[in-house]
């Protein structure tokens, strides 16, 4: 995707860390929706995840992996095509963070950081959800990068 490296040892760490969450059936759901052009929400996901070890890993930032990867993953869970015309997600970009984060901890195990990870993605759109913890700012600037990546490199 970008001009970043990850060795087999380190997508494999990656795979360690989400496999549980990656197997899940609502988290392989996310291949069926678009997220930006041609890229499915899995897949941003996956490439936020992946920029998001690559950043922590690089700039040696000591971030909790385990909250750092699982709060990329799930993200963007909230479940819908954006795309589509409706009145209840017409405010996706305002909203989604929300929905991602009620789905997220419906379903799995979350930790505050998760859950600010979740919650603060969109800042500073949604300036009162605040990146509290160091693996929130490192998810929140990994999705600034993959978005325009997938909105604009394809």
């Amino acid at each position: 995707m970008f001009l970043f490296h990850l060795t087999k040892e380190d997508r494999q760490k990656i795979h360690q860390i989400l496999k549980q969450y990656q197997e899940d059936s609502r988290v392989q759901s996310m291949h069926g929706f678009v997220q930006h052009g041609r890229t499915s929400t899995y897949e941003h996901c996956m490439n936020v995840v992946k920029l998001s070890f690559w950043i922590n890993k690089h700039l040696h930032l000591s971030a909790n992996e385990r909250a750092l990867l699982t709060g990329a993953l799930l993200h963007d869970f909230y479940l819908y095509d954006w795309h589509e015309k409706s009145t209840w997600h017409r405010w996706h970009g305002f909203s989604h963070p929300s929905r991602a984060w009620k789905n997220a901890r419906r379903h799995f195990p979350m930790g505050a950081k998760e859950e600010n990870i979740i919650r603060s993605h969109m800042w500073p759109l949604i300036p009162w959800q605040i990146p509290k913890s160091r693996e929130a700012v490192i998810v929140c600037l990994a999705d600034k990068c993959c978005s325009l990546y997938e909105t604009t490199a394809r």
